[in-house]
């Protein structure tokens, strides 16, 4: 049982559907919020994506994370900075589609009862935001080469890929993984309360 299985019950269609443009909104306002951070400003996206990834479980979870790109894709500015669908163009997009398979990877291990504890929780919080800089590093070193994309941040060698796309988010990826580790334990430990 998920964490939303368990505030709400069984949903139908329809509140499943709700549940995933609700989730898809939160993760859109959340990577608005800039938070000041050492070496770079950090947004609150992933950890938006670790909360509804580990509440939802992999199948609604993968479903509000295509929602989210689908608003992307449609033209709303719900990507970091405002942008839009024209991300899936620039050098972010490997992480943009990483984000499915984040959110996917937590919910799975939410489905199988892995999440309901601080430790295990942050293990896989941390485990899964690790794994997204795969994709992250992936799409701009060669993929973006494959879809024609020719820009400065495509092709270069692994040292500009570690310096820019993964050495300055690490410590800011760690702090959000174990806050939304935190969130979610601690919504299961109210669910519990209320119901005790």
């Amino acid at each position: 049982m998920t964490l939303s299985q368990a505030a709400f019950g069984k949903t139908t269609l329809f509140g499943q559907t709700l549940l995933a443009l609700g989730g898809a909104a939160f993760i859109a306002l959340a990577t608005q919020v800039s938070v000041p951070f050492f070496p770079v400003p950090m947004t609150l996206q992933t950890m938006a994506i670790l909360i509804v990834g580990l509440g939802f479980g992999a199948r609604l979870g993968t479903a509000t994370l295509l929602t989210y790109l689908g608003y992307g894709a449609m033209g709303l500015p719900v990507f970091a900075g405002g942008m839009n669908g024209l991300a899936f163009a620039g050098p972010t997009a490997g992480f943009l589609f990483g984000f499915v398979l984040m959110a996917g990877l937590a919910g799975l291990a939410a489905d199988r009862g892995w999440t309901r504890g601080v430790v295990p929780a942050a293990a896989v919080a941390l485990g899964v935001s690790a794994l997204l800089y795969v994709p992250g590093t992936v799409w701009p070193m060669a993929l973006s080469q494959l879809a024609g994309i020719d820009a400065g941040w495509a092709g270069q060698e692994i040292g500009f890929y570690w310096t820019h796309f993964v050495a300055p988010f690490v410590i800011g990826d760690a702090v959000k993984s174990v806050l939304a580790a935190l969130i979610v334990t601690g919504a299961w430990r109210a669910l519990a309360s209320r119901r005790g």
